[in-house]
């Protein structure tokens, strides 16, 4: 039971969801349209009503009377008129109501299949296969992206590779003492903190930097890639 269940939910896809949720809007507004234009008066009730009753009264031959039937035709006429662009208002609103349901059933599927694809990065991590550190151009490459770093950036970044390479996790402590030169005693971890963050705000999106970048509790910092796909030079 529960696999079929699972190869129901599989086979909703995005796409199927919105062709069949575009689908089911269309024939719903239409029916109500069909439903809705069916009911309305016709355009020459009017007139029909007003000429009927003159037939049915052969005394109303007087000026009066004539009088009185061209003033009521000139009122079934401008019935007319106004039912005509009651109706064509009506139109244009069901179809501004068509299109704004589809696009809000478009969007929303989009924001849904967008939290779900961030939930599994988020859950699965970045998939890295190429990470080149290029410090004489000062650039970076991850994939098939490219990014110009500044050279504090560019150190930080150098430093994290080379000790993922060595397997090595580094607290803010030891990032500031590689980077500076000076002995651990006189760094601060928050200068090494201040450092991965700038790194981070250089890389871009900061829901993808922190996926790179990963900061482990009680241990420090590490780059969430495969020693094999680090090169530096």
């Amino acid at each position: 039971m529960p696999e079929n269940s699972s190869s129901v939910t599989k086979g909703w896809t995005p796409a199927r969801v919105t062709v069949f949720g575009v689908a089911a809007i269309v024939l719903i507004l239409s029916s109500a349209a069909i439903v809705l234009f069916a009911n309305l008066p016709d355009a020459n009730a009017f007139n029909l009503r007003v000429e009927q009753i003159f037939i049915q009264n052969d005394a109303l031959t007087s000026t009066s009377d004539v009088k009185l039937l061209e003033i009521l035709a000139q009122s079934g006429t401008a019935f007319s008129e106004t039912l005509a662009s009651y109706r064509f208002i009506i139109f244009v609103l069901m179809v501004f109501a068509t299109a704004v349901l589809i696009a809000a059933l478009i969007a929303l599927v989009s924001l849904v299949t967008m939290t779900r694809r961030i939930a599994q990065i988020e859950k699965t991590g970045i998939q890295v296969s190429s990470l080149v550190v290029n410090r004489d151009q000062r650039i970076v490459q991850i994939n098939d992206m490219e990014f110009k770093l500044t050279e504090a950036a560019l150190e930080t970044l150098s430093v994290l590779a080379e000790a993922r390479l060595d397997d090595d996790i580094l607290t803010g402590l030891e990032i500031e003492a590689m980077i500076s030169g000076k002995p651990e005693v006189d760094c601060d971890e928050a200068t090494g903190a201040t450092r991965v963050k700038r790194l981070r705000d250089h890389l871009g999106n900061q829901m993808i930097s922190e996926l790179l970048i990963k900061n482990i509790a009680r241990k420090g910092y590490v780059l969430a890639v495969e020693p094999d796909a680090i090169k530096v030079f």
